[in-house]
């Protein structure tokens, strides 16, 4: 069935907010996968970066829900997400040595039903057999600064080119650059590639290139001065993070410890923005 992973993804991605009790909160972003438990029955996983909840000192945050009406319209309804018990222990669980972080949640039917496969997310392979590198275009979805693309908040879709090579294995690369502006709010979003037709110079026409590549989790910055470029964490350890939701023994990339000069996290207290 033909789908349009840029719809498919503007509805399955919700921004994540804490206020701070001084008329600011923190924000990130998150998108919602369908990933069924192991004995098959329905699961919603929300994804997002580790550290956007970690910079969230409640229990409780804000998951922003929206809500179509009869006229076409559309609410938001953000409702509560518990992401810490009463002793304070995380509620979620995260990748061992990636930002990445995964919890389990009741969506509503109509979130729930806008979950994205899991089955979309890349693998190594992936981008080996697409030819993904350096220059194709991907897009990703966000909330920079806490700002939606309308009163109804819905995430803003921006695009950019892949900035680094090689991209995968990512087990020896486990993050590439994006080479577009981030700010806070933006950690936690999905980055994607949505292309109809030729991607290579002398290739016959072929169906449309769509996967989730992975999620934003950092800026780079450097001397104090933004850089323009993203870091996006490979979709591989998001699958493997889902695993841990039902095997906490279940086995894991020990990836490569790069180091990105001037790398940042795209949300964290900066992220801070009015309530």
């Amino acid at each position: 069935m033909a789908y349009d992973l840029s719809m498919e993804l503007i509805h399955a991605t919700v921004q994540l907010e804490q206020p701070l009790g001084d008329g600011t909160r923190t924000v990130g972003t998150g998108f919602l996968i369908e990933a069924p438990t192991p004995d098959g029955k329905p699961r919603v996983v929300l994804v997002t970066a580790n550290h956007v909840f970690e910079k969230m000192p409640g229990s409780d945050a804000r998951i922003g829900y929206r809500v179509e009406n009869p006229d076409g319209s559309w609410t938001y309804a953000p409702a509560t997400l518990k992401i810490r018990d009463k002793a304070g222990h995380a509620l979620w669980t995260h990748h061992p040595s990636r930002d990445v972080a995964t919890l389990s949640i009741i969506a509503p039917e109509a979130f729930a039903k806008a979950a994205i496969p899991e089955s979309w997310l890349a693998e190594d392979q992936t981008f080996t057999q697409l030819e993904v590198g350096a220059g194709d275009e991907m897009m990703a979805l966000g909330f920079p600064r806490g700002l939606a693309a309308n009163q109804a908040g819905f995430p803003i879709l921006r695009s950019g080119r892949v900035a680094s090579y090689p991209v995968a294995p990512a087990k020896i690369f486990p993050t590439f650059l994006l080479d577009f502006s981030v700010f806070p709010g933006n950690s936690g979003g999905p980055v994607f590639m949505s292309q109809v037709g030729r991607r290579r110079v002398g290739a016959a026409d072929e169906a449309p290139t769509q996967f989730i590549a992975g999620l934003l989790t950092q800026q780079v910055e450097l001397n104090s001065e933004r850089l323009e470029i993203g870091i996006v964490t490979h979709a591989r350890f998001i699958r493997e993070t889902i695993s841990l939701l039902d095997d906490k023994a279940a086995p894991v990339t020990t990836a490569s410890a790069e180091v990105v000069v001037g790398a940042k996290a795209a949300s964290a207290e900066e992220a801070a923005s009015p309530d």
